[in-house]
């Protein structure tokens, strides 16, 4: 299993010049991959523009949206973006999508809240023609670098029917958010099951996240969490906060656990801005 360390774009106190160290210090200390959170209607950064900015200052790590709210932007402008941090980074890039559940993000955006699920999956085949280097409207010309030509690996996340279509119809694989080691086994055996049916071949891979706080940040790391699920309630909100990771044995442990439920990526989300966190966390992963 690869491990990864989210990157804390969306974590209070985070600065750009902090971003880029902590990309420099995970890319240094061995982990697979950065991964994102994102939301635009929470104060923060735009993921895809912190990826191009790490991709210059690392080698050889690589990017993860997870998840990027896919209907909350057009087919064109997310093709364009992702083609763009694809060619800047060398490849490093996978689109991890998913539909959404802030209302806020499609109201600042213009778009439907309710009808988010056909929006997805509409970006979902714009993304598929642009990249196969078609216009997405007649007259206009293709959006995307034609140096793309293969497209960005698309990782999708959600836990109902239409998530593992999408899965099968334009992805390498299901992400499974902050779900426990036996859900995300439980799904992700449904995600295989479909796969093969499709007629896919090899396995989609399985990517997974759980919340981290090292050293003395508890009070600042829970009040962090709980501020970003603030719009889910008091109750969820707290219980999201409740189940980070704030040991070495607590990381080991859930390690061991997403191993065994088959998943491929593991991320560790910083919950504290701090680049500090990134070798407190590589310490407890690799020893």
């Amino acid at each position: 299993m690869q491990i990864g360390i989210g990157i804390p774009n969306t974590v209070p106190g985070a600065t750009g010049s902090g971003l880029l160290e902590w990309a420099r210090r995970a890319d240094a200390a061995g982990f697979y991959g950065l991964s994102s959170i994102g939301a635009v209607s929470y104060p923060g950064y735009e993921e895809l523009t912190v990826f191009a900015a790490a991709g210059a200052v690392t080698e050889r790590i690589r990017f993860f949206s997870n998840v990027l709210i896919t209907p909350a932007r057009s087919a064109a402008e997310l093709a364009k973006q992702a083609a763009t941090v694809d060619q800047l980074t060398n490849g490093r890039l996978t689109l991890g999508l998913g539909a959404g559940w802030r209302e806020g993000d499609f109201l600042l955006t213009g778009r439907d809240f309710a009808k988010r699920g056909a929006a997805f999956d509409e970006v979902l085949s714009g993304l598929d023609r642009s990249w196969k280097g078609e216009a997405l409207h007649e007259g206009a010309r293709p959006a995307s670098p034609p140096t793309v030509s293969s497209g960005v690996p698309i990782m999708i996340g959600g836990t109902t029917k239409a998530a593992i279509k999408r899965v099968v119809d334009h992805g390498i694989g299901w992400t499974a958010g902050g779900m426990p080691p036996d859900a995300v086994a439980e799904f992700a055996g449904k995600v295989r099951d479909a796969w093969t049916a499709a007629g896919r071949e090899g396995s989609p891979r399985i990517a997974a996240l759980m919340y981290f706080g090292l050293g003395d940040t508890e009070q600042q790391s829970h009040a962090n969490i709980v501020d970003y699920y603030k719009p889910m309630g008091d109750e969820v909100a707290n219980m999201i906060a409740g189940s980070a990771a704030r040991s070495a044995d607590a990381i080991r442990g859930a390690i061991a656990g997403f191993e065994a439920a088959g998943v491929d990526e593991f991320y560790l989300n910083p919950t504290v801005a701090d680049p500090d966190q990134v070798n407190l966390l590589a310490e407890a992963v690799f020893g």
